[in-house]
């Protein structure tokens, strides 16, 4: 595939194994072969900035961030979407009144210190996080995503009481919480745009509820082996999962680089 300039990939579940959170070898040899053959690789995740340390040392250097929220290249900031103070003191004080998690996305991540038997796991599918995240009290930072701990049955208080807000669901516990709209999509057109690229050019892997309209707007849609069942439904690929070797496993089989990286 000699048209694809540019690869999208999820971070979490899709450059790390879906099982343990490592990075496997083939998938460090990729990224290397992709770099030196001169296809720009961006890495689009719902963590925080700061906790991309790992895949800054594969050689990425183009991060969509807070599952849409902020686009970096280098130290350049292309661009970012920040919440108004008063939206996050408003759903804070709520989501402690009546007892949810919620994470706050600056540069790095903390939560409000609220945690039930769910939300370690659902952490550590999402981010890879073993450990709470810093609790922080009052929020003095800019934010850019706000994500809410929640299930369908109590979301219903958060509409009725935030209108004027977005609570868009990515995983069985986790939804955004939007001011404007956010997504992987908007902030991939808006790197596109930056480099001078046509979706059609571009590649995208992933394996989240977050990454569904990431694949579907990119030229090439490839679903890792671990991900869910309507993911797979609008891929144009289906790999292996992460962790047996999925991603040099598909960039071989789409001849983007050499069988010796798929090794």
């Amino acid at each position: 595939m000699t048209d694809i300039k540019i690869i999208f990939f999820d971070i979490d579940g899709t450059l790390t194994h879906h099982e343990d959170g490592s990075i496997p070898s083939s998938t460090r040899n990729a990224i290397g072969e992709l770099l030196d053959r001169g296809i720009r690789v961006v890495a689009a995740t719902g963590r925080p900035l700061s906790m991309c340390g790992e895949i800054r040392d594969l050689g990425i250097e183009t991060f969509i961030t807070a599952n849409g929220g902020y686009g970096i290249h280098g130290e350049e900031v292309i661009f970012q979407s920040v919440l108004s103070p008063a939206t996050v003191e408003a759903v804070s004080s709520f989501a402690m009144e009546i007892g949810h998690g919620l994470s706050f996305y600056t540069d790095s991540l903390s939560m409000n210190g609220i945690e039930e038997r769910r939300t370690m796991p659902a952490l550590f599918e999402t981010l890879g996080l073993k450990d709470y995240p810093p609790v922080v009290e009052k929020m003095e930072e800019e934010v850019y995503l706000m994500c809410l701990f929640a299930d369908d049955e109590s979301i219903g208080r958060y509409h009725n009481r935030f209108p004027e807000l977005t609570f868009r669901r990515w995983h069985p516990f986790i939804l955004n919480v939007l001011e404007t709209d956010v997504s992987k999509s908007i902030a991939m057109k808006k790197i596109l745009d930056h480099f001078g690229l046509h979706p059609s050019e571009a590649m995208a892997f992933g394996d989240g509820g977050n990454d569904i309209d990431m694949l579907q707007l990119a030229g090439m849609g490839v679903a890792m082996g671990n991900a869910g069942a309507e993911l797979k439904s609008v891929a144009d690929f289906v790999t292996k999962p992460s962790g047996e070797d999925g991603i040099a496993f598909a960039l071989g089989e789409l001849e983007l680089i050499s069988i010796k990286a798929r090794s």
